[in-house]
């Protein structure tokens, strides 16, 4: 994405705390980001939990599951991290040390902009090495049961999505286009909240999700309106709440992507999976590393296609 021009790694500059619930396990969680060293990627540590096991936020960690993202090393996982990584991809962030004392990531207000505005406050530190880049070469599809997510070759990372809510309670397809730019997303998508429909509260409680779930942290829709008293932030905030997740959950590639991303009502299942598909396929990425010719300019060199460490 548009983001992603500049040429060295970053990571915080002071540890960043958030505290908070589970959206879906409703457990009050406090959450630290510390500063990491270049190349050390983005991990979640358990400190909850004996010997304070640690899980990688990589593609090759994630777990397809309904409602959120998972990344999971044997028994030890982090649910919900997706907006988090959203934030994180939006502010080029590639190196965290996360300490976490519950199974999931705090919901905060349901969108991205309360990660960003807290880690934009302590500030965000340029580190010595260049950033890796991931380039998809070719076409990837995942679908099922109508849900589709593609990606294709690009020369940044685009997300386009379209949402059909199939007619339900009046509701009528929304179609978003993200073109990649940092303060795009800051305007225009990072407020957006998650979403869902008074009349499947029951259903989601019975089958162990959304027990945190509050008019605090999600927008409820019955009737085709918002039962929130500030009603929707934007007239399309499902969409591009949508396109917020895609991010986040794109941001497991271990790289930013250089690709254009199209969903039509693809989840956090679909996402993974395709992450999967575009990995397994050796002739359909590379790594590409920048570095600059002059104070301004970067070119870009690709290297030999490999898998990415876990």
């Amino acid at each position: 994405m548009a983001m992603q021009n500049t040429q060295k790694q970053k990571t915080v500059a002071k540890p960043v705390s958030f505290k908070g619930i589970g959206t879906h396990s409703g457990v009050p969680v406090t959450m630290t980001l510390y500063p990491a060293e270049a190349n050390f990627g983005i991990w979640f540590q358990r400190i909850d939990l004996a010997d304070q096991p640690m899980v990688q936020a990589h593609w090759s960690k994630s777990v397809p599951i309904p409602f959120c993202t998972q990344i999971r090393q044997d028994s030890v996982f982090v649910n919900t991290i997706e907006h988090l990584l959203a934030a994180l991809a939006a502010l080029e962030i590639d190196n965290l040390l996360i300490k976490i004392d519950g199974p999931e990531v705090p919901i905060m207000d349901g969108s991205a902009a309360p990660f960003i505005s807290a880690i934009e406050k302590e500030g965000i530190k340029e580190e010595m090495h260049t950033k890796k880049l991931i380039r998809v070469l070719k076409p990837v599809r995942v679908e099922e049961n109508g849900r589709s997510a593609e990606l294709f070759p690009s020369s940044h990372l685009k997300i386009d999505f379209s949402l059909d809510f199939k007619g339900r309670d009046g509701l009528k397809t929304q179609n978003y286009s993200f073109q990649g730019s940092a303060a795009e997303f800051l305007k225009d998508v990072a407020s957006a909240r998650t979403f869902g429909f008074f009349d499947d509260a029951e259903k989601l409680w019975a089958a162990g999700f959304a027990k945190g779930s509050s008019l605090e942290n999600a927008v409820v829709i019955k009737d085709g309106k918002p039962l929130n008293n500030e009603g929707f932030r934007y007239e399309d905030e499902c969409v591009r709440h949508k396109v917020l997740d895609a991010l986040g959950d794109l941001y497991l590639a271990g790289a930013p992507l250089r690709a254009r991303y199209h969903g039509i009502n693809a989840g956090h299942e679909l996402n993974a999976k395709l992450l999967q598909e575009l990995f397994a396929d050796q002739e359909a990425w590379c790594f590409e590393e920048s570095y600059p010719l002059e104070s301004t300019v970067f070119s870009y060199i690709t290297l030999k296609p490999v898998h990415l460490s876990s």
